[in-house]
């Protein structure tokens, strides 16, 4: 084919897994040549016996644009002419010569659902504002930097009541300006965006994707979104999207069978779906669909300049019996996804080589090293939703405080392994939906005491070591559960109980961030100690937060979740000094300093003495203590030797394939473009160059 787009090594690259920048080449792209504009189609259909571009341009007339088989897969047309916001589709003929009509699953944008053609995007013309942020990041080690998560669905964030249809959506210029005035606010660092890759059922919520490429057209235009990321770091908010690598939708239109045969999907029947959510699994052992997702993730973090994504169902993806009752083992017999475990280690590694983004596992697995590098024996993730303890905490709420010195241990549990990998605490949206109840109406008792227990619970949340999460409307203690057919009950927000759950966290979140003791997760298990895990009958925990080296900075946190007052409160205290009380769930709670006492207390020598009332928490700042020479020696050796435990390897390249280019891909001897030569020399990972 004269004018040849998808070059030789790209095809090379694409069918051993490697091809990282493929976005950059499969789809519709807008080119000229010979002097003439139009849009180059790519397609990968390796068992159509025909395929044609249906578009605005033609008339959706059958066969005007008939795309040309290249080499045993990929098939191309270059139709001058066509422009920007152009509709399009793919008539496929299968095997059996029966005809589909598919998107390109490779499209940059989408028509807004019911209706659901492609559209011919141009995405280079957009002008990004953020290169502080980004500069502010290169070589960024996200552990030592704090990490508070608003978690958001944008269709129900709040709704424009000026609008008649039954949607009643912001556009995501609108949103990034009143959402990022909210974020500020309060205090978070990141938001999570959920359901932003295009998808068709709104009920899904956006974990049926049919648009890898595409963020939704529900909120706007693709220039639009870049617009929405844009301002967010331009005001110092970090974006975190949610992304599924693990199963896609069975819509006609989209991926399933998409040639005729189970292309993207497995072709065994015990692999191919999972049942309980009716959807399809991607056959991650071919290298093709597996560079198709690789290529997905890089899209985002490249294309919109996104700083992580949170991987949906990792779970699912890491066992074959997930959700099935009948299952297929692996070649050594196990029920481990021994494809999706090269996968998840293939992306992790090159992504975190290449770019400073990161991924979090979304994971529930009790498979260990999900944050240790791919080269230690682990899955490479950057972080990993910490489930065991939102399932504990959650308990522990539901339980009446009569009855709670009996599940104490569900409290104290987790900080028996919350070392063991780079957690991130949740309360996501999961937790308050289908008939899951609100984190408000997770605590027995009057409205006060749940109102009450709220700020405690978040209080506890912030000592707690990891990075932080937590679903729109759960900080001013919406009451109703998440649906996202409509907004967040804002009202709420005017009544006192409310207002004053909304700035006590708010408080928390600005506590978080001004104390590195909170977030530098960097320190390990000295940065943790208890004062007292074991008072279970009064249903309160003390601990410390601090330096792994020594006492400055440190912090002393009380939670009590009991709707009892403690008269003459005693706390050990690890030395002496004056102690500022800091924080208070108690709107009243002012600053507060108490003199330590040279008294046994908790198995330590000072003690600390004040009133808790009922179901409070408070945050005491440990005095500066002055160290000796001696102590100052031992510090240092401490620093060095975490510093040097938690030095990130950039390129940790070992799960990701040595492919070896032919030479005649390099010399120039082939049909191949200088920019695919650039993306081969970037896939020679044998010897990766350090970033600084």
């Amino acid at each position: 084919m004269e004018n040849r787009f998808f070059g030789e090594l790209d095809t090379y690259l694409f069918h051993h897994g490697t091809h990282y920048e493929l976005y950059n080449k499969m789809g519709a792209h807008i080119r000229e040549i010979g002097g003439v504009r139009g849009v180059h189609f790519v397609l990968w259909a390796p068992h159509a016996r025909a395929v044609c571009v249906l578009s605005d341009g033609n008339g959706w007339t059958p066969w005007r644009d008939v795309m040309e088989k290249c080499d045993d897969s990929i098939w191309e047309l270059f139709v001058p002419g066509m422009c920007e916001g152009v509709k399009y589709k793919y008539l496929v003929v299968r095997e059996d010569g029966s005809e589909v009509c598919k998107i390109d699953p490779y499209a940059f944008g989408s028509e807004c659902r019911p209706k659901n053609a492609s559209v011919v995007v141009n995405l280079e013309d957009y002008k990004w504002n953020d290169t502080k942020w980004r500069k502010e990041r290169k070589g960024y080690n996200f552990l030592e930097k704090p990490m508070s998560v608003y978690e958001v669905h944008l269709g129900s964030w709040k709704k424009d009541l000026s609008k008649w249809d039954e949607d009643q959506f912001f556009d995501y210029r609108r949103l990034a300006h009143e959402l990022c005035e909210y974020v500020e606010y309060m205090g978070y660092t990141h938001i999570e965006l959920m359901g932003i890759c295009e998808y068709p059922f709104d009920p899904s919520w956006g974990y049926q994707v049919t648009g890898y490429f595409a963020p939704t057209a529900r909120y706007g235009s693709p220039q639009d979104f870049m617009y929405f990321v844009d301002y967010m770091h331009e005001h110092g908010i970090g974006v975190i999207l949610d992304w599924v690598p693990a199963h896609f939708p069975k819509d006609d239109f989209a991926l399933a069978n998409f040639d005729g045969t189970p292309l993207y999907e497995y072709s065994d029947p015990l692999r191919a779906e999972y049942p309980e959510w009716g959807t399809k699994a991607f056959d991650l052992g071919k290298k093709e669909v597996s560079n198709f997702l690789i290529a997905s993730a890089f899209f985002w973090v490249e294309k919109y300049h996104v700083d992580a994504l949170r991987v949906d169902a990792v779970a699912a993806m890491l066992y074959n019996s997930f959700g099935r009752g009948e299952w297929r083992p692996n070649v050594y017999g196990g029920n481990e996804n021994l494809e999706s475990f090269e996968f998840i280690k293939h992306l992790n590694s090159i992504l975190r080589a290449r770019t400073d983004a990161f991924l979090i596992a979304e994971d529930s697995s009790i498979l260990a090293g999900m944050t240790k590098p791919a080269k230690q024996g682990g899955f490479g993730f950057g972080l990993k939703w910490n489930m065991g303890w939102m399932n504990d905490s959650i308990k522990y709420y539901n339980t009446d405080p009569i009855f709670r010195p009996y599940h104490h241990g569900l409290m104290t549990h987790t900080f028996e392994y919350v070392f063991d990998e780079n957690y991130m605490l949740v309360l996501s949206h999961d937790e308050v939906v289908y008939g899951k109840g609100s984190m408000y109406n997770k605590f027995p008792g009057s409205r006060m005491d749940k109102l009450g227990s709220l700020k405690t619970c978040y209080t506890m949340m912030t000592g707690h070591p990891g990075k932080k999460l937590l679903f729109m409307g759960q900080d001013f203690g919406q009451e109703s559960e998440w649906n996202y057919k409509t907004g967040l009950d804002w009202w709420l927000c005017d009544d006192a109980g409310h207002r004053d759950v909304m700035d006590c966290y708010r408080t928390l979140l600005h506590i978080y961030k001004s104390y590195p003791v909170l977030y530098n997760d960097c320190g390990g298990k000295n940065s943790f100690e208890w004062i007292n895990s074991g008072d279970y009958n009064r249903n309160i925990f003390t601990f410390i937060r601090r330096n792994p080296w020594n006492y400055n900075n440190a912090l002393i946190f009380v939670c009590n979740f009991a709707p009892v007052e403690r008269q003459d409160m005693g706390v050990g205290a690890p030395v002496s000094g004056v102690y500022k009380r800091i924080f208070s769930t108690y709107p009243d709670g002012s600053p507060l300093e108490i003199d330590a006492k040279e008294e046994l207390c908790d198995g330590r020598k000072y003690k600390l003495t004040f009133n808790l009332r009922p179901l409070e928490s408070v945050i005491f700042e440990v005095p500066y203590h002055e160290s000796a020479p001696e102590e100052t020696a031992e510090e240092k050796r401490v620093r060095d030797s975490i510093l040097k435990a938690h030095k990130e390897a950039k390129t940790d390249i070992s799960h990701v394939p040595q492919v070896e280019i032919p030479a005649n891909l390099l010399s120039g001897k082939s049909k191949a473009k200088k920019s695919t030569a650039k993306t081969a020399e970037k896939a020679k990972t044998s010897k990766p160059t350090e970033k600084k």
